[in-house]
């Protein structure tokens, strides 16, 4: 049964995925790029799809990001795009840039497609040449569907260090007509703005114009994708890509569109729920931590405070020891560039007030421990200078972050 949970017209689809907007087809398949998982996985449009997409902000940009962007450029639409994990095609050269354009040509021929239609990204170990026969040969046994089978195993296949499957879909009603929206990611380390080791697929039925989504998808990230950390570092592969099929039959959304803030919103929450998946899944990670910041100077100071606190390797290690340590909060918010006034500032840990106008509040040691136990991990603070808001989220530092990286290569 699918549950579906309404806010603000949004309502959220449990059961959802990539192939629940109109027109999508999804497979994943084992390819032998890794020892046994799937590793290779394919999104399929019906018909050429409007499209967006953001990219890292590494200056070691590669391969499939510049075939992407390439294809992008072509036509402004996308109908496939081909995906592998276990390797990242970065820092390996021309003969990496000749992989990804094979890569395309051979999606491209496998589902009758132009080229230019087809996307590629890659996620893995960076400084090693793709095995193209492997890779030729997995793409031919890609065969979509429009099932959550299909989506399934798409979604395995883009999976590196995850623990965990990352989905999302969401739906609205625009013009009388059911719009939804449905995305996939990965991410687990090297996550940090701008954006992260992460890739995001998101598909919708929408029928919108590629120039009006990259506009939103811009706007989305910065309040999504682009407030997550894990680690403090960045990838050379990060990209989010949206393809819009159109089927759902609505009007042309623009921003000038009566019911624009709804598919907006839904696009945000598609977001925002995978952002807050991969931080969560953060690699060695037990406790998701989502900082809240108010009565900032503005909502771009509250986002960089945010950030700040979530980053914090002094604040994850305190939340993982489930030590209410808000000294470590503090030194945070005071070295984040932001507009502070230091004798007024307040903090809570939950529903515990630990801070009022920057003088310590008692508090019971026990319930802030026990409230530490949990999963997840609410932060808020009140800079109480104005009127900006932000949000971010992080996760805790654990002894297995270190051993996971220690042998990734291994």
């Amino acid at each position: 049964m699918i549950i579906a949970k309404q806010e603000d017209g949004v309502k959220y689809v449990s059961e959802g995925t990539i192939v629940t907007p109109k027109g999508f087809k999804a497979a994943g398949v084992h390819a032998g790029l890794r020892y046994t998982k799937k590793d290779l996985g394919v999104i399929v449009c019906d018909v050429p799809a409007s499209c967006a997409a953001v990219y890292t902000q590494n200056y070691f940009q590669a391969a499939p990001l510049k075939v992407t962007q390439e294809s992008i450029a072509k036509e402004k639409k996308l109908q496939a795009i081909v995906v592998n994990s276990a390797y990242a095609n970065a820092c390996t050269g021309e003969q990496g840039l000749k992989d990804a354009y094979e890569m395309r040509a051979i999606c491209a021929k496998k589902f009758r497609l132009e080229e230019h239609l087809v996307a590629v990204a890659s996620t893995g170990v960076i400084g090693e040449l793709l095995p193209m026969e492997k890779i030729h040969a997995g793409i031919e046994k890609l065969e979509p569907v429009e099932t959550e089978e299909g989506a399934v195993d798409f979604q395995t296949a883009i999976l590196t260090t995850d623990l965990v499957m990352k989905k999302a879909c969401y739906e609205t009603i625009i013009d009388g007509k059911k719009v939804t929206i449905g995305g996939a990611a990965k991410g687990s380390g090297m996550i940090h703005p701008n954006m992260a080791t992460m890739l995001a697929f998101i598909t919708t039925d929408a029928n919108i114009s590629s120039d009006t989504l990259q506009l939103a998808l811009r706007s989305v990230t910065d309040v999504s994708f682009n407030q997550i950390t894990v680690d403090g570092e960045t990838s050379t592969n990060d990209m989010v890509v949206v393809m819009a099929s159109g089927l759902a039959g609505n009007n042309e959304l623009t921003v000038e569109h009566p019911e624009w803030p709804k598919f907006y919103k839904a696009l945000q929450k598609t977001c925002e729920d995978l952002a807050k998946q991969i931080a969560r899944d953060g690699e060695g990670a037990t406790k998701l931590i989502e900082a809240r910041v108010k009565g900032a100077v503005n909502d771009q100071e509250a986002k960089a405070i945010a950030k700040k606190i979530v980053g914090s390797n002094l604040v994850k290690t305190a939340v993982y020891g489930a030590d209410a340590n808000w000294g470590r909060i503090i030194g945070a918010i005071g070295h984040s560039e932001a507009q502070v006034n230091p004798d007024n500032v307040d903090i809570f840990i939950g529903p515990i007030q630990m801070l009022k106008a920057s003088q310590p509040v008692p508090f019971s040691e026990e319930e802030a421990v026990n409230y530490l136990k949990q999963d997840t991990i609410v932060i808020d603070v009140d800079l109480h200078m104005g009127e900006g808001e932000g949000v971010a989220w992080g996760c805790d530092l654990t002894y297995d972050y270190v051993k996971i990286n220690a042998s990734y290569r291994t």
